[in-house]
């Protein structure tokens, strides 16, 4: 009896197998079974293929965004030392001017001296006394325009004028020595900054026309560094 319901019960369930195969639906591949990665798994990649990929990876890397950026030739550079500029308003205008053609460029600034005109003195009295008997000494001779300096380093000196002019400055020089007087000539000169611009450019490119506006700022050919 045993026998028989086993029997029984394995019949059943071959039928029950058959008609699940039979009635289950089609894979959406035609068939072919879900990947083991669609069900949460890692699919499995032999060790040529990783190594394949990240060759492809390296060579994406390698490849530029766009062109290449033009080098420019070394045979058509200059480089020059442009200036003096004598104002820093100057200077802007002339990089303004000279950026969008320039490779390289940049300023600088020097110190020079300036040429104010000319002293004619007479060197410090001893005293103050001194210096102003010796001015009214000049004054009963016909000389005026003097000033006498009350301090600083140049006190108890006579100034006998400033001048422009070099040819003024000497003739009154020689009027005073005339009367007997020590008189002195000095040239009266101040430090003023030079502003300098440092280009490097194409050779073909017109740099004197683009400096033209500015007395005295030349183009002097330098190096390149």
């Amino acid at each position: 009896m045993l026998t028989r319901a086993l029997i029984a019960l394995l019949l059943t369930m071959n039928l029950v197998l058959a008609l699940w195969l039979a009635l289950r639906p089609a894979p959406a591949d035609g068939g072919a079974a879900s990947p083991a990665s669609s069900r949460g798994i890692p699919t499995l990649r032999l060790l040529s293929e990783e190594e394949d990929l990240a060759a492809a990876r390296v060579e994406s890397a390698a490849e530029p965004d766009g062109p290449p950026e033009p080098t420019p030739d070394p045979d058509r550079l200059l480089c020059l030392e442009i200036g003096p500029f004598l104002t820093q308003s100057d200077l802007r205008r002339a990089m303004n001017a000279m950026t969008p053609l320039a490779e390289r460029l940049q300023f600088r600034e020097t110190r020079a001296l300036a040429n104010r005109g000319y002293w004619v003195y007479l060197p410090a009295q001893g005293s103050r006394d001194a210096a102003l008997a010796t001015a009214r000494t000049l004054s009963s001779k016909g000389l005026r325009d003097y000033y006498v300096v009350t301090a600083g380093e140049r006190e108890n000196t006579i100034s006998l004028g400033l001048f422009r002019e070099e040819g003024n400055a000497r003739q009154r020089h020689e009027q005073v020595r005339a009367l007997g007087f020590d008189a002195q000539l000095q040239p009266r000169s101040d430090e003023i900054p030079n502003y300098w611009i440092d280009l490097m450019g194409d050779s073909t490119v017109d740099w004197a026309a683009r400096i033209a506006g500015y007395p005295g700022a030349e183009g002097k050919a330098v190096p390149c560094r």
